[in-house]
């Protein structure tokens, strides 16, 4: 599998991974842009000394998804973290909402998407069940603002998580899912720990939770922080679940640590200025978007668009093959 990246927008497993950077465009004032090709393989690595930059790369399209990945806007424990780092103990940052000027983010951002037509590209909008992510993932791929008499349910209802927000529609957009995968580090920090399941039902009715299969919080515990290590792996994991579902083109709304630790899988096989730029830091609701490529038939659809040809059928010997069984048969002679 192959994963290629490209940050369009930059904001005020157990098989060897492969990751290839190129140029992409990005908003004003914001940090450069980032771009790059993620691949697994069941194959190792090649050999260091290996130019692994050199010429282009080329797979099959229906062996790939496009992934746009997402961190979340400023959430309350962003602010309080960076004035006392210890702060990120405090019960007080519990399940850690947007600031107002993580909103304001998350209506820039819903501005770009919009503008660059990538709001009618995507088919999934994953995002981690936390408020924070959610909040930003209605915010910057939902609709409208809600009205009572639309015959759908909204994604988030007004005030939810104490945002001071509208109520956001989900007419006309793709459908959303909150995955359990795609969370922050897990435990001790209590902005990381979620809500009950029936808690967040009523504040996002329109996002499906049925893969959350605890009600409570079980991940999380309050003496035991999940490792960096561990954090890659079950990024990985989430990689490769993505191959179980059939949407081509997919956004994803998770987090700084869940993002950093999962992309430094890859790379390692690239220059390093390469290497160095998978695996830079998220901004507060910086996306980036990758492509990934199945190398290793983990789950890639066939394809929509390949055709067989010879239909009619009739002779298509090519001159180059027809000259190669004529040089055979003059050596067998």
């Amino acid at each position: 599998m192959t994963i290629s990246i490209s940050a369009i927008y930059t904001p005020p497993l157990s098989q060897n991974p492969l990751l290839v950077p190129s140029p992409i465009s990005k908003l004003p004032r914001f940090s450069p842009p980032r771009s790059a090709i993620l691949c697994f393989s069941s194959s190792p690595p090649p050999p260091p000394d290996m130019d692994a930059t050199t010429g282009p790369s080329l797979y099959p399209l229906h062996r790939s998804k496009t992934l746009h990945l997402v961190r979340h806007a400023q959430g309350i424990h962003n602010v309080e973290g960076e004035k006392d780092h210890s702060a990120y103990m405090s019960y007080d940052l519990f399940d850690a909402h947007l600031t107002p000027l993580g909103w304001n983010q998350v209506d820039n951002l819903h501005k770009h998407v919009q503008a660059c037509g990538l709001s009618k590209r995507v088919e999934l909008v994953i995002t981690s069940p936390l408020l924070r992510t959610m909040q930003t993932a209605v915010g910057v791929f939902g609709g409208g603002a809600y009205s009572d008499g639309i015959d759908v349910p909204p994604l988030m209802v007004a005030n939810a998580g104490n945002s001071n927000h509208p109520a956001i529609s989900s007419l006309n957009c793709p459908p959303f899912i909150a995955v359990e995968l795609c969370r922050e580090h897990l435990g001790v920090h209590p902005c990381d720990k979620r809500r009950s399941v029936s808690e967040y039902r009523p504040l996002f009715p329109a996002i499906d939770f049925s893969l959350a299969k605890n009600e409570d919080d079980i991940l999380w515990t309050p003496d035991i922080r999940e490792k960096n290590e561990e954090v890659a792996s079950r990024g990985l994991k989430f990689l490769n679940w993505l191959w179980t579902r059939k949407e081509k083109e997919i956004a994803i709304v998770t987090h700084s640590g869940f993002l950093f630790h999962t992309l430094s899988a890859f790379g390692s096989d690239c220059h390093p200025s390469v290497k160095s730029e998978i695996c830079t830091h998220f901004a507060n609701c910086e996306l980036r978007s990758v492509i990934i490529v199945d190398r290793s038939l983990m789950g890639s659809d066939s394809s929509t668009t390949n055709y067989p040809g010879k239909i009619p059928q009739g002779p298509d010997l090519p001159s180059d093959i027809a000259d190669e069984k004529q040089s055979e048969k003059g050596a067998s002679k």
